[in-house]
């Protein structure tokens, strides 16, 4: 396709944006700074604003905080992250700065140790610059390898959303966990992205979004990003999910995921249990996501569950809502057991469990 600003220009000419907020994406680069350039998640649904990252520290704080959180928009920011590392580094020489981009894969690993993807993108364009010659080609190709990340992201998403539409029947209700819409990737998103390409194929589909304990990211994200689209979402807290299915108000369950291995699927919190209420109640379950983010290698017990800060439960915002100085256990993630999965769709295809990893590969 040519020089990385052509490459940038034809992706550019080709996206679609959805609404007015959404003319940037989740996460890109600022060429005119070489810095990284994302939304604050943190801030929505009160204040919609785009920060810049000039410094491998404040990358990761953006991480570690959820200023950009979702595994498909981690692996950019993995990606992203080495890059940045790259044309921060004084190295004069080919060994120094491939030295410094391993110190700097490691620490943004160490931001969010259950996602997947995070790793995947750094690692990917720390393979990708082991073919340069010299400092220049290291950042070159760091940079190149960080857009194409970003730009397949999208193509990935869309490709997920085709597979996954045809899952879904005209006028179904579709009941989703935390984010996995275009905030949670570089654009269209993985679950929600299901939801948009039904939609866009004419279908009438309908979204009930839990709120998503302990950090609201069903009701401060999926509720906002899914108006600003003008798609319909009713909002309902975790606790009322078993009713609402009861009462024959759901037709699937449509979720996005942080790490799949051969076992388990990794998603946010609270994921395994509306598993569980689907297979009493016998609703589709189905889980969206790329290939990157199936883990080849791991078990459930092989993968460390992220804690999240304890006073994420004893506050929201500044208002306190427990006392201070109580006991919290706050895992980020579960992991839900593939016999409670109905599929995985990917953006190679729908697979059924029970089936190998490396088929997602073919």
């Amino acid at each position: 396709m040519g020089s990385l600003k052509e490459k940038r220009k034809f992706f550019r000419q080709n996206l679609t944006f959805t609404s007015e907020s959404d003319q940037m994406r989740t996460i890109d680069w600022k060429e005119e700074s070489n810095s990284v350039v994302l939304v604050d998640q943190t801030l929505l649904p009160k204040e919609y604003r785009i920060i810049e990252c000039k410094t491998l520290s404040s990358l990761c704080e953006a991480i570690k905080s959820l200023r950009v959180r979702g595994a498909p928009a981690l692996g950019a920011a993995g990606g992203f992250g080495i890059a940045l590392a790259a044309f921060l580094s004084g190295a004069r020489d080919f060994e120094t700065i491939i030295r410094d981009l391993n110190v700097a894969g490691k620490t943004l690993k160490s931001t969010r140790p259950t996602a997947v993807n995070l790793s995947w993108g750094v690692d990917r364009v720390l393979k990708a610059v082991s073919d340069a010659f010299d400092v220049q080609g290291v950042r070159e190709i760091a940079l190149q390898e960080a857009m194409d990340i970003a730009e397949e992201d999208v193509t990935t998403n869309k490709l997920i959303g085709e597979s996954g539409a045809k899952l879904l029947k005209d006028g179904d209700t579709v009941l989703t966990h935390c984010n996995a819409g275009r905030l949670a990737c570089v654009d269209w998103g993985t679950a929600l992205g299901v939801v948009r390409s039904a939609i866009a194929e004419g279908k009438e589909i309908k979204v009930i979004a839990c709120e998503t304990r302990p950090l609201n990211q069903g009701s401060r994200i999926t509720a906002w990003e899914l108006m600003q689209d003008k798609i319909p979402v009713t909002l309902i807290s975790d606790s009322m999910a078993g009713w609402v299915m009861q009462q024959g108000l759901v037709d699937s369950v449509l979720v996005g995921a942080d790490r799949i291995t051969q076992d388990v699927v990794f998603n946010k919190i609270g994921t395994y249990s509306l598993s569980i209420l689907a297979k009493e109640h016998e609703i589709p379950f189905y889980v969206a996501a790329p290939a990157s983010t199936f883990d080849f290698n791991g078990w459930e017990g092989s993968v460390k569950i992220e804690m999240r800060d304890p006073d994420e439960l004893r506050f929201f915002g500044s208002e306190q809502l427990a006392p201070k100085d109580v006991e919290v256990y706050n895992p980020a993630f579960d992991a839900t057991p593939m016999e409670n999965i109905t599929a995985v769709i990917t953006e190679k295809g729908v697979f059924y469990p029970p089936f190998l990893l490396d088929e997602v590969l073919v």
